[in-house]
């Protein structure tokens, strides 16, 4: 195999000219030494292949495409990082001005376009003139000085910290001989529908939508109410304005904007690099989420106080006041069968406050999507996300929930406060088409253990809804530490007891009602027969943690073609084999990220969720959104007991700001682009991402150039651009940098 030809830019000149032809013996060698002595290595400022020559590659790909899954290590060579780079120094004034002298050199050096080049840059990369790294040097259109200085200085909390890794000052790559970027372009939908044609009653798709000036980015700061909590679909007041009825919580739904915004959310004044995980589950910067009102409403309940320049969360809740692992063992000893971290693996918690509950679990093995409406509980799961919990911004209104059928072990409710019992069940029904046959539902309410008329009234209704449904009331424990109690149904496994009601209340679903149909479809009063046929998922239990991981659902068929076209066990594995040879040799030592640093990560585009798998060792947990029109893989993810949800990528995402250390984008943009525009992608991009936060991109030459160009005009640093027959990878980090020039959205301001 052949290998590519690789550049950095350090800020340091070549010594020797690939322009000059002839030169003296001994002033090539005086170049060679000065070549040794530096401790940067020199090279090209290399930009990537030029447009005719991308046309070129691309039409080699269409006519000759590049194995699926290559044998390789990952996907850097070891030239590219071989000499040593000091991560945390920034490039001095001298290096600036030899940057300047290099272009013209460049044009001479770079003369085969088909070679594979590669950049990392820990100097400036956001524009020509300036750097805009975090912590280093300002650019000129920079943040207030007070911000600026939040970030500059480390605090003694910061320094302790820090692991040693911040220091190395060499990094190694994968051998070049094995090198190869994995062409993931070419996926079909195999064996899987799409969620977009799963649901009946999902909008039209957008329109291709040609971006005009690509290399002319003029960004703006976004000037809306909420400000730095901006959540363009949640925040649309012009749309809230127009609702009729707010019964059934559509004040709290997703009201998303015709198009999606290109201005880019401003930070809070004093804004800090968030704490670190483990401290940051009982501690997070007041500046981050300067809120109060849960601390002055809650603060009896231990859910957060206000300690000075900080938020602490001691660990309680509504119903766990005295903190939320008394409350996890308690059900464990009133419930042996539910096996934390083993059988129970992936729940769902409904109504998570600040996800102390979730955060806990994270002790016992397990995982937790943690969901709460943006209401006047303020900031509930923005304070989940800073601490480093996963959560999402949802209501149980309308519509389905954005997640598959069967797919929960166990789901859970803490004084949640959602009228299960009325209208049919139709909120509990919901649930029922969430959890898996023998999976549990734990609910912790004041109807449960108080006998006021209200409490007394709900259990009857609650009690004569669950008995129809089915669901055996397995336990009824009582707490007494907490003074709460809580009780826990099991869902059945068979259709025996839905075939001998006497009544058909609440009746069955239709057979033509696709239980995994989710985008935009309305909630019904109904209940899906249990599956029977023992191929069919949902008919047999999950392996338990950790073997489900690396375990091949049993209802994938070898008869059935996977994603990358293999049979569908073995695409599985592929692709779980492919993400640990690129975590492992690419990602955790070749991009210079601190990997203590990362906690909240989201692969974006998620097949298999074999990126997500590859981390498990790691103190992360992983986002995986697989989006409306690509394959329904979201079964497998939660069957290896991993976690995601769906969503359309030309809409904003229902999390706050700032919520993210890592994005991980493999192959998506160039997907993105055809329907919706770019620009607005990276501004929720943007949005999602923290401060410091890096954005890994995985796709075709042509599209990481123009996401490079962006993240250029974004003031971002490049840190890595490589690629290699048409395929590149890039990994840029964001910075403070925010645009002087603001862009008021009129359908978000009150």
């Amino acid at each position: 195999m052949a290998q590519g030809k690789y550049s950095r830019v350090d800020g340091k000149k070549s010594s020797c000219s690939t322009a000059t032809i002839v030169v003296v013996f001994g002033v090539c060698l005086i170049g060679v030494w000065m070549f040794m002595s530096t401790s940067i290595a020199p090279g090209q400022n290399q930009d990537l292949p030029a447009q005719h020559s991308k046309t070129e590659s691309k039409a080699k790909v269409s006519t000759n495409p590049s194995p699926l899954f290559e044998d390789n290590s990952g996907d850097l060579p070891e030239d590219t990082m071989k000499d040593e780079v000091n991560q945390e120094t920034t490039q001095g004034t001298t290096e600036k001005t030899s940057n300047e002298e290099e272009p013209s050199k460049m044009e001479a050096e770079n003369t085969n376009d088909e070679e594979p080049t590669s950049r990392n840059e820990e100097s400036n990369t956001g524009d020509d003139s300036s750097s805009s790294q975090i912590d280093k040097s300002k650019s000129e259109d920079d943040l207030n000085s007070d911000t600026n200085e939040t970030l500059k200085s480390d605090s003694e909390v910061d320094k302790q910290e820090k692991k040693p890794e911040t220091d190395k000052k060499t990094e190694s790559f994968p051998a070049a001989d094995q090198s190869e970027i994995l062409n993931e372009s070419r996926t079909e939908n195999g064996a899987f529908s799409t969620q977009a044609a799963e649901s009946a009653s999902e909008k039209e798709s957008r329109q291709p939508d040609v971006l005009k000036n690509q290399d002319g980015y003029e960004w703006k700061t976004c000037n809306v109410t909420t400000g730095p909590d901006f959540i363009p679909c949640l925040d649309n007041i012009g749309a809230l304005r127009k609702i009729r009825t707010t019964l059934h919580y559509e004040h709290r739904e997703r009201h998303c904007p015709v198009e999606s915004p290109t201005c880019l959310v401003p930070l809070p004044q004093g804004y800090k690099t968030p704490i670190r995980w483990p401290r940051s589950r009982d501690q997070i910067w007041y500046n981050n989420v300067p809120r109060t009102k849960l601390a002055e409403v809650k603060g009896h309940q231990n859910w957060v106080k206000v300690t000075g320049e900080y938020l602490s969360f001691p660990g309680g809740g509504t119903q766990f006041k005295n903190g939320a692992l008394h409350y996890i063992d308690h059900i464990k000893k009133s419930l042996p069968d539910i096996k934390w971290g083993k059988r129970t693996r992936v729940i769902l918690d409904v109504g998570c406050g600040v996800a102390s509950f979730g955060g806990y679990l994270f002790e016992r093995d397990v995982i937790t999507m943690s969901f709460a409406p943006k209401d006047e509980h303020e900031a509930q799961v923005q304070f989940a996300l800073e601490r480093g919990i996963p959560a999402i911004s949802a209501v149980m209104g309308t519509q389905r929930l954005p997640f598959p059928s069967k797919i929960f072990d166990a789901i859970h409710c803490a004084r949640c406060r959602v009228p299960w019992h009325i209208e049919g069940g139709k909120l509990l029904l919901e649930l029922n088409r969430l959890l898996r046959p023998g999976g549990y539902f734990i609910w912790s309410a004041t109807p449960v253990y108080q006998n006021n008329t209200e409490d007394a009234e709900i259990w009857k209704a609650m009690s004569k809804l669950t008995k129809a449904m089915c669901w055996e009331l397995v336990v009824i424990y009582s707490d007494k530490l907490n003074q709460v109690g809580a009780a826990i149904y099991k869902k059945p496994t068979s259709n025996e007891c839905y075939e001998n009601r006497q009544q058909n209340d609440p009746p069955i679903c239709e057979t033509n009602d696709d239980p995994d149909a989710i985008w935009n479809v309305e909630l019904e009063a109904c209940m899906h027969k249990a599956p029977v046929d023992e191929s069919i998922r949902g008919t047999k239990w999950p392996k338990t943690w950790p073997q489900r991981l690396e375990s091949p659902p049993y209802w994938l068929k070898s008869t059935e073609s996977g994603v990358y076209g293999k049979p569908a066990p073995e695409d599985f594995t592929a692709d779980y084999e492919h993400w640990k040879r690129v975590v492992s040799k690419s990602y955790l030592n070749g991009l210079g990220i601190d990997w203590s640093s990362i906690r909240n990560i989201m692969d974006m585009r998620s097949i298999y969720g074999g990126f997500a798998a590859a981390l498990k060792d790691l103190n992360v947990w992983v986002m995986n959104v697989v989006p409306l029109d690509s394959p329904d893989t979201l079964p497998i993810i939660y069957e290896r007991g991993l976690f995601g949800i769906y969503h359309n990528w030309c809409e904003s995402f229902s999390t706050y700001p700032r919520s993210y250390d890592l994005l991980h984008a493999d192959h998506l943009f160039s997907d993105l682009k055809k329907r919706c525009k770019l620009a607005s992608v990276i501004a929720e991009v943007d949005r999602i991402l923290r401060p410091e936060g890096k954005l890994i991109v995985r796709d075709n030459v042509e599209t990481i150039a123009e996401i490079e160009n962006m993240a250029k005009s974004l003031h971002w640093n490049v840190r890595m651009s490589y690629n290699k027959d048409n395929e590149g990878l890039l990994c840029v980090e964001k910075t403070l940098w925010r645009p002087i020039e603001v862009e008021t959205l009129a359908y978000a301001i009150q």
